[in-house]
């Protein structure tokens, strides 16, 4: 399921079914000719942002500023990240019950944005939980081998 945001007002929910029905032929690079309900549409990507999934697109002479969120996109939102953007994170919340396998930070450490705080095992995956932003650890609620639940305390920033 993805979800597709477009000129930041107007959402919709979009399944991989939902593509796979839809009628349309690339005509040129980025040009794209689209049957929908007998209505012929002339497509054209302007602009493309492959890394923040977002892309400027012209169907007939109207141009729309569109984001897609795919499964992952979604459940790091959920998680309290922003997608695309720096957003001021206090604290990192286990995303699903699981054992802290590794920590790789303590009080005090100084970390960039996407540096490994820790290491969650869950359902037998290790999942990397990686810092969003630059900043300075505060406390580490947990410790290694320890059984956490989901939404339970992990990391705290200054």
């Amino acid at each position: 399921m993805y979800k597709i945001k477009v000129n930041n007002s107007h959402s919709f929910e979009v399944s991989k079914e939902d593509l796979n029905e839809l009628n349309v032929i690339e005509t040129t690079s980025d040009n794209y000719h689209i049957l929908q309900n007998n209505n012929s549409l002339k497509a054209s990507i302007l602009n493309s942002n492959f890394n923040k999934k977002s892309y400027a697109v012209k169907v007939n002479n109207n141009t729309y500023d569109v984001v897609i969120n795919d499964a992952l996109d979604q459940q790091i939102e959920a998680l309290g990240f922003e997608i695309g953007a720096t957003k001021k994170v206090n604290s990192i919340k286990a995303p699903m019950p699981g054992l802290i396998l590794e920590i790789n930070v303590e009080s005090g450490t100084e970390v960039q944005e996407d540096d490994t705080l820790l290491i969650l095992e869950a359902m037998k995956m290790e999942n990397v939980i990686t810092s969003p932003r630059q900043g300075v650890i505060k406390s580490i609620s947990v410790t290694k081998g320890e059984t956490v639940d989901k939404n339970a305390l992990l990391v705290e920033f200054e």
